[in-house]
């Protein structure tokens, strides 16, 4: 070996071997210096995320516009006051039908299938929909394509081809579903609970027939979408690389001769509460119960949601810890699944639903506590520590609805179409902080009817423990082909 080499090599060793000397031999802190993680403490978290600017255009269209450079994309968000609610009730399937087919049928300037082709080459998504209450439309797209994307989107918007072909496509997938919906358990248990709930011919739980999406036209399309389709039912949301005073005026230049017009929408019959439970059948030889147990819930705007939010997450939405998962999952081993939702309406009432799949021999074990813990949350408070636990995970989780500009535009538009308080959002961690355990016992009582529960039990009773009808009075209902 070289020997200039070789004292290199030991003159490195040298240092290392003192370095590490030198490490070693440095006094390690005392054991009253060292700070315990359980006891630190952290000033509260400040949650602010940006807002969007509302504007509104010469035609009557709302827009909310947050700016957001990191990447060099746009993305457009609208909501139009439309929605299955309003469909005629001989053509059912028409709203969800219109929202496809705008998209997949063409516009005036260009054919379904060079639409495509454009939004392929420059890869942009556009899309549309129309559900309950409420149409979409959206388009995501690179900054340098945005005039050829806006134009595309506005085209769609204003001016739908409705191919024939594309109709006829759509109002076959719909029949399809139709012939296949009764095909699984866990749907067939939630639509037919929610038709006793809602009522069957409420615009909230009515559902397709063969005769209503055969009796649609693509003149009952260019219809609708003239009688809903207008800027001021229009709310537009942009987000992504752009000036906002450059935006206004690309916009403003873009929905150019968009009229503002009178939109009379028909009236949708309220929903009448049931005061007394009721149980349904479906039977079906299946090796597992589906089981759907509720009652009719509150509207958003109603106050008391924040505290309701909570007692449902301690109850069954909250996954491993609520009760009825620790009960009827955990400490009985009854079922795979089991939880529970109360969802705020925003134009209607929403519901409370406690749902399950249990084996058909333990059906009336896990429904029986399934009802048990209903009535156990009304009686006695909850513990310090399932609120504590229930309020951290729902702050945590309400974060992860801001973590992009798209989302906070997103919501803030929903805010807007539902008639909710601008401030909704910067009071909501507020509000839920504030709930105590006396409020979840108070809300619990009032909007918690064990003496009204609907019960919709899918499943195969000679193989049950006990006769459904230990339940009460039951009703067998025969599903429609």
């Amino acid at each position: 070996m070289n020997p200039n080499r070789f004292k290199h090599i030991f003159r490195i060793a040298f240092f290392v071997s003192v370095f590490w000397l030198g490490f070693s031999l440095t006094p390690a802190p005392a054991v009253s210096e060292t700070i315990d993680p359980r006891k630190m403490t952290f000033a509260p978290i400040v949650f602010q995320p940006p807002m969007a600017e509302k504007v509104t255009l010469s035609n009557g269209m709302t827009v909310y516009l947050l700016e957001d450079h990191e990447l060099p994309l746009i993305q457009l968000q609208a909501m139009i006051r439309t929605g299955s609610i309003y469909e005629p009730a001989d053509k059912i399937g028409l709203a969800g039908i219109t929202g496809s087919v705008m998209r997949s049928g063409g516009n005036r300037s260009h054919s379904s299938e060079a639409l495509d082709e454009i939004l392929d080459q420059i890869a942009a998504r556009l899309s549309v929909s129309i559900g309950t209450d409420s149409g979409s439309a959206s388009l995501n797209i690179l900054k340098k394509d945005f005039d050829l994307g806006l134009k595309l989107f506005v085209e769609t918007l204003r001016f739908p081809a409705f191919e024939e072909e594309k109709l006829n496509i759509a109002k076959n997938r719909a029949l399809e579903s139709i012939r296949r919906r009764n095909d699984r358990p866990p749907s067939v248990a939630t639509r037919e609970f929610f038709k006793q709930l809602y009522g069957e011919d409420n615009a909230y739980a009515r559902e397709t027939t063969v005769d209503t999406i055969n009796a649609i036209s693509r003149a009952d399309l260019l219809d609708y979408h003239q009688r809903y389709f207008a800027p001021n039912n229009t709310i537009l949301g942009v987000t992504g690389d752009f000036e906002k005073k450059e935006m206004i005026a690309i916009l403003e230049q873009a929905f150019n001769g968009w009229a503002q017009k009178k939109i009379d929408f028909p009236a949708v019959p309220p929903v009448k509460e049931r005061m007394s439970g009721a149980v349904y059948k479906i039977s079906k030889a299946i090796p597992q119960t589906q089981v759907r147990i509720g009652h009719l819930g509150i509207k958003q705007k109603n106050p008391d949601f924040f505290a309701l939010s909570i007692m449902n997450d301690i109850l069954g939405s909250g996954g491993l810890n609520s009760r009825l998962f620790q009960d009827v999952r955990t400490r009985q081993g009854l079922a795979y699944s089991v939880g529970s939702a109360f969802q705020p309406g925003k134009l209607e009432r929403g519901f409370f639903l406690a749902y399950g799949a249990t084996r058909a021999e333990k059906s009336l074990q896990a429904i029986t506590s399934m009802i048990d813990q209903i009535g156990k949350i009304r009686e006695a408070e909850v513990t310090d520590e399932e609120l504590s636990r229930a309020k951290e995970a729902f702050l945590n989780s309400f974060i992860f609805s801001f973590s992009s500009p798209a989302q906070i535009v997103g919501r803030q538009i929903s805010l807007d179409y539902y008639g909710l308080p601008e401030d909704f959002l910067e009071q909501y961690r507020d509000n839920v902080e504030k709930v105590t355990k006396a409020d979840i016992l108070r809300v619990a009582k009032k909007y918690l009817h064990p003496d009204r529960l609907i019960m919709m039990i899918v499943g195969d009773e000679s193989l049950f423990d006990k006769p459904l009808s230990d339940l009460g009075k039951v009703e067998e209902i025969a599903l429609k082909d």
